[in-house]
């Protein structure tokens, strides 16, 4: 039985990615389908992280929670972390800087 390794992959950058359908995530050229859809359970838990991170952060002009949107690392990696935290105004479609929280 052979195995594939990783350097034998092929490739994707983020071009390809904003191009496919569904839900995905690429990691160092990888991608990685995230289904199926999350559960009930983790989007209960979800949502009373994003509300207890709204709530926090009323008073800050700066810092907004978010819900799952990209956030591009580099040319080869795009995540969508499940809640999470930015202290700047994000520019464009997609975060290009590192948040501040991640859940």
């Amino acid at each position: 039985m052979s195995h594939l390794r990783i350097e034998e992959l092929p490739s994707y950058t983020y071009d390809d990615y904003a191009q496919w359908e569904g839900k995905w995530e690429l990691i160092h050229g990888i991608p990685y389908a995230m289904s199926p859809t999350p559960n009930i359970q983790h989007q209960t838990i979800s949502h009373k992280i994003a509300v207890v991170l709204a709530k926090s952060l009323e008073q800050c002009e700066h810092c907004q929670a978010l819900l799952p949107v990209d956030w591009k690392i580099d040319n080869s990696s795009t995540v969508q972390p499940d809640n999470l935290v930015v202290c700047e105004k994000p520019e464009g479609q997609y975060l290009s800087k590192a948040p501040t929280l991640i859940f």
